[in-house]
C-alpha cells in the first residue's frame, strides 16, 4: 500500500507495508485523514510513535471497513472515522476496534476524518480531567485551532461560557461565531483576560509563555490542564499562588494512552459526543481539504498558523 512518511524533514507518498487485521481490529480503506500539530512535529522527528504503533502519519482517520476480526461487531461497508496512534495518511489502516466510531448522520467522510482527534482532546482534558461542571467559565488558548474549535463548541453544548486567546481579529471572530463570549489577541496583549476572568479552566496548548498569567487569571481552585508546549517547555511559576488558590496543573497527553483507556474514552464520546453531530449542535469545522498528492502545502499551512479549524487529507476521493 502507499503511506505517507516524514524523510528528512519533509512527507513522501512512498510504499509500505500493508499491516495485517488480527483479533478484535478492523481495516479501514481510508478516504481521509486529519492533519494535526503532532504530525508537524514527527515529520520534523521531534514526535515519533508510540512503540509498537505505525510510522507512518496520521492520528485519525475516515473510511469504509473493509476487513473484520474476529471479535468485532462492526461489519464490512460501514462508514467510520477512528483514533489512531500512528497510520492514519495510508490507503489502508487497521486499529482496535473499540477505537472507531460511525460517520455521523449526514456528515461526509472527509468531514468525518476531522472529528476524532480534536474532539477526543478537548472531551478528555475538559469534561473527564478537568470535571468540568455547568456554569464554569473556561479559558482556551490556541482557541480557533483544531481542538480549540471542538471545545468550544462543547462548552456552549454542556453550558460552560468560554473565553479565548487567539492570534488576530478575524480568528477571535471566527471564535465568537462558534460560541466564544469574547477573548483577546495576543498580539494586543493578555492583560484583557484579568478582566475577563477569574476562570475556573484553562485548556493551554502553549505552555511556558503563558504559565505566569495562567496563575493570575484562574479562580481558586481552578484547573490547568496543559495540553502542548508551543510557547516554549521552561518557565518559573510561583507556587505560592498554587497553594493559596489551589490549583491543579495536570500534563496531558492522548496519543500514548493504552487501549483500554481509548476504548474507554471512545465510549464517553458515543454516548455524550456523537449525538450532539446528528443534533446539528456540533459541526467538523473543516476550514480545507487538500489532495494528498498536496500533502506538503497542507502541512505548510497547517506550520504557518493561521489556520481556523482543521485540515483533511484526501487520500480517496472516490470515497471522500
Amino acid at each position: 500500500m502507499k503511506a505517507l512518511q516524514g524523510v528528512d524533514g519533509h512527507v513522501a507518498w512512498v510504499e509500505a507495508p500493508t499491516p495485517v487485521c488480527d483479533v478484535g481490529q478492523v481495516r479501514i480503506r481510508v478516504a481521509a485523514a486529519g492533519l494535526n500539530r503532532a504530525d508537524l512535529l514527527q515529520r520534523a522527528g521531534l514526535y515519533p510513535a508510540p512503540p509498537g504503533a505505525s510510522q507512518v502519519l496520521g492520528l485519525e482517520c475516515s473510511g469504509v471497513i473493509s476487513e473484520v476480526g474476529p471479535g468485532s461487531s462492526w461489519q464490512v461497508g460501514d462508514r467510520v472515522c477512528a483514533l489512531l496512534a500512528g497510520g492514519g495518511m495510508a490507503e489502508e489502516v487497521v486499529v482496535d476496534a473499540r477505537h472507531v466510531l460511525p460517520v455521523p448522520e449526514g456528515l461526509s467522510l472527509t468531514e468525518a476524518a476531522a472529528l476524532p482527534e480534536v474532539y477526543s482532546t478537548a472531551w478528555l482534558n475538559l469534561f473527564q480531567l478537568a470535571a468540568l461542571k455547568p456554569g464554569e467559565k473556561v479559558l482556551l488558548h490556541a482557541g480557533a485551532s483544531g481542538v480549540g474549535s471542538a471545545a468550544i463548541q462543547l462548552c456552549k453544548a454542556f453550558g460552560n461560557p468560554c473565553w479565548v486567546s487567539v492570534g488576530s481579529t478575524d480568528r477571535l471572530a471566527y471564535c465568537q461565531a462558534l460560541g466564544a463570549q469574547g477573548g483577546v489577541v495576543r498580539t494586543d496583549g493578555l492583560e484583557g483576560l484579568s478582566e475577563l476572568g477569574p476562570f475556573d479552566v484553562i485548556l493551554d496548548a502553549v505552555g511556558a509563555n503563558y504559565a505566569e498569567l495562567n496563575l493570575k487569571v484562574l479562580a481558586r481552585d481552578g484547573r490547568w490542564v496543559l495540553i502542548g508546549l508551543m510557547g516554549g517547555r521552561e518557565t518559573r511559576l510561583d507556587l505560592a499562588q498554587v497553594l493559596a488558590k489551589r490549583i491543579q496543573l495536570v500534563g496531558s497527553t492522548l496519543r500514548n494512552r493504552d487501549d483500554q483507556f481509548k476504548a474507554d474514552l471512545f465510549s464517553d464520546l458515543s454516548a455524550h459526543v456523537w449525538p450532539l453531530f446528528t443534533e446539528g449542535r456540533l459541526s467538523p469545522q473543516l476550514a480545507r481539504a487538500f489532495p494528498i498528492q498536496d500533502a506538503e502545502a497542507a502541512f505548510a499551512e497547517l506550520a504557518s498558523n493561521q489556520v481556523s479549524g482543521k485540515l483533511v487529507l484526501v487520500i480517496d476521493e472516490s470515497l471522500a
